[in-house]
């Protein structure tokens, strides 16, 4: 029974116990007179009654003020009492009982105070000796987490059902990379920990390669399968499938889940596509050209005196010849430097990092100076590092053996795709065999040998060497020619959070149940989106707008900060100026943003086949549903409130706004009235009601909703 139930029942006992004695007195009493005496008592009461029944009502009026006194201090004070019981058991350990009230409930909330710092004590020696049991498997799932996180390749783990299981940061870059359509908006394609695979791979030939996986296993082979397939954005993408088994190893192993190995083979395709058309232009025209550059030079051969003109004829056709497959040759080099490269793996290096590690190295091991000139410290090559400083080093070395020159100069420039590294030495001129013997020899400096030879390194970065002479400075330098380290198309940016573990995995999800929206499912079983917008104003009938949606998912009993939503919106209307002091979003952030056109239906893709969650829902889900005709958007699934919610495991507190909900529950969050932030502190207010909600009962989305409709706060309308 309610307590104002019992109120109220109070309160007419009152009035019987103060009117029944003198009833039943003068009934008895009227039994016993005579007709006479009855008549003149009669007389008596009707001259009296004003004075009597003003008397009582005012006596009664005055015992109801004081039952109502008492009824607040001592029963509704207790129930507040056992409220924050609650919290101090559940929800926030380091909340208390305020001491308020008569002396007694005050000496009773002392106790209760005393009694939880008692449990306090033992709570944290309970604690501690269960992190230090937990100990050895948390320091295993931080090495999952380290190994995943430096590995060059995206990995993703999924069950059976095709749910994701974990993913590492490479996974993550990866398909946002890979992100096309509405998606884009929110900042990636959509991998998150309990989504199905199949919104990223065909489903078809994921199947397709598991049942490759089980033909193997059952053979007793090596299970592994590869399959090509396509994004929606028209990517290539190589998958490698690896089962994971469960059960002993001695016993039958069947396969629980499996591990997926993504690499976008697209780039390498179109360079192999490129490669084929350098190829083809090298070649085009070579065989004309040599058959003219042959018959030349079979008549100078065959006609050694022939008349000067014609002699001339012949070596102009040479020389024609020869400039015009230069020229193709070079103009092949410049177009497809980075396409011609070998497949040896090369990094992205500033070339003046090159420069002076070469130069240590000469200093060091030769005691050779050198200096730099026309060096441009910006360029970026695509290099070998170590072979390359070595070649480098080795052409030093004999120099100095051979020519002893005093120093050796660097220069750097750029041509197009190419980069232009120079060794400069001044000294005699050196022949032509010479260079070629260099080049064909295994490097060496000093006692230090290499087995590749110069030109092994130079076919290694798909580049080209000479010898070229600068008679007027009476210098010569080596050239070598890289190729420049330019980003690629879909160039993934290294992104890590601040926690120093930007692993996703929940290994609980290799028992998750279907994801289809049950409404008799427990609470702790389904996945949801805790959702929050800023908008310009607090009247969407009226005009106001959405300008910013930020959200993040919960799945497992876990908010998923890596899994979020955060999209300022161009609301193609002023914004209010009152309204930016509080959420500081300004004319310049959203100007240029998409509008809600585009927004929506990448919120409504992040949001689907989840349980919505937000506080005071009724704002937010009424903004959304003024757009459901200009978007053709709508949101059909539950909605969870988390102020009604509160209303429903403290009735008896007096406020239930966020920010006192957030203090009541001991949740710390860093701003507010930040889209993203509220709707992560949403998302922490929820997972704390949730034990609050089964301890009173209340286990379902259904019993959940059922609840939250009988509060007085879910009548205000928007």
């Amino acid at each position: 029974m309610k307590a104002k139930h019992r109120f109220i029942i109070a309160v007419i006992v009152l009035g019987l116990l103060m009117t029944g004695p003198f009833f039943v007195t003068s009934l008895m009493v009227w039994l016993d007179m005579k007709d006479a005496e009855r008549a003149m008592l009669n007389d008596l009461l009707l001259s009296r009654l004003p004075v009597g029944t003003t008397m009582t009502l005012f006596g009664f009026a005055i015992g109801v003020m004081v039952l109502h006194h008492l009824f607040k201090q001592y029963v509704e004070g207790l129930l507040r009492m056992a409220e924050t019981l609650r919290l101090m058991l559940g929800a926030n350990r380091n909340f208390r009982v305020s001491l308020d009230g008569p002396p007694e409930v005050t000496q009773l909330a002392q106790a209760a105070n005393d009694l939880a710092q008692q449990r306090d004590l033992l709570m944290d020696d309970v604690d501690s000796q269960i992190a230090r049991a937990k100990a050895s498997v948390e320091e295993e799932k931080n090495r999952l987490a380290a190994l995943m996180s430096e590995l060059a390749q995206a990995v993703v783990v999924c069950n059976l059902d095709g749910r994701i299981l974990l993913y590492n940061n490479r996974a993550r870059l990866q398909f946002k990379a890979l992100a096309q359509g509405p998606t884009s908006v929110s900042g990636g394609a959509l991998i998150g920990l309990g989504r199905s695979i199949f919104s990223i791979l065909e489903k078809s030939q994921v199947e397709h390669a598991r049942e490759v996986i089980d033909q193997r296993l059952a053979a007793g082979k090596t299970a592994i399968a590869n399959f090509i397939t396509t994004t929606r954005g028209g990517q290539l993408l190589r998958i490698q499938m690896v089962p994971v088994l469960s059960g002993a190893r001695d016993a039958v192993q069947t396969m629980s889940g499996y591990v997926l190995t993504v690499e976008n083979i697209t780039r390498s395709i179109e360079e192999e596509e490129r490669r084929d058309q350098a190829l083809h232009t090298l070649t085009q025209g070579s065989r004309s050209s040599i058959g003219n550059i042959r018959a030349a030079v079979a008549n100078l051969l065959d006609y050694p005196d022939m008349e000067p003109e014609l002699r001339e004829r012949f070596l102009r056709v040479i020389d024609d010849e020869v400039a015009r497959r230069s020229q193709v040759i070079d103009q092949t080099m410049n177009q497809f430097s980075d396409s011609l490269k070998t497949r040896w793996p090369l990094e992205d290096i500033l070339a003046i990092d090159i420069i002076a590690a070469a130069q240590r190295r000469i200093e060091d091991k030769l005691k050779l100076p050198s200096k730099t000139e026309e060096v441009d410290d910006a360029l970026w090559v695509k290099a070998d590092s170590f072979s390359l400083v070595f070649a480098l080093a080795s052409l030093a070395s004999k120099l100095q053996d051979h020519y002893e020159p005093r120093e050796v100069r660097f220069r750097l420039t750029a041509n197009g795709k190419l980069a232009y590294l120079d060794l400069i030495w001044a000294g005699p001129a050196m022949s032509s065999e010479t260079f070629y013997t260099w080049e064909m020899e295994a490097m060496q400096i000093g006692s230090d040998t290499s087995p590749l030879t110069l030109r092994e390194v130079i076919d290694r970065h798909g580049g080209e060497i000479w010898y070229e002479r600068e008679k007027a400075a009476h210098r010569a330098f080596f050239r070598f020619v890289l190729p420049v380290a330019t980003p690629e198309a879909e160039q993934l940016v290294e992104e890590r959070d601040d926690s120093g573990r930007p692993e996703y995995y929940d290994f609980d999800l290799f028992k998750f149940d279907d994801q289809s929206i049950d409404l008799d499912r427990k609470l702790s079983d389904l996945v949801y989106t805790v959702f929050d917008t800023e908008t310009t104003g607090l009247e969407p009938s009226a005009g106001d707008e959405i300008i910013q949606i930020g959200a993040a998912r919960i799945v497992n009993n876990r908010l998923l900060r890596q899994e979020t939503f955060n999209q300022l919106v161009d609301p193609e209307r002023p914004l209010r100026p009152e309204g930016i002091p509080i959420h500081g979003i300004t004319e310049d952030m959203v100007r240029g943003q998409p509008n809600i056109d585009v927004v929506l239906p990448a919120f409504h893709e992040f949001c689907e086949e989840t349980v919505l969650i937000a506080h005071n829902a009724a704002f937010d889900m009424r903004f959304l549903q003024l757009k459901e005709e200009r978007t053709s958007i709508r949101f059909s699934q539950p909605v969870l409130d988390t102020l009604l919610l509160s209303a429903v495991v403290h009735p008896n507190q007096a406020s239930h706004k966020l920010d006192v909900i957030l203090e009541r529950l001991g949740v710390q969050i860093k701003t507010r009235h930040n889209a993203l932030e509220d709707a992560l502190a949403t998302g922490e207010v929820f997972l704390k009601l949730v034990p609050l909600l089964e301890a009173m009962g209340i286990t379902t989305v259904r019993q959940a909703l059922e609840a939250a409709e009988k509060t007085y706060f879910a009548r205000v309308k928007y």
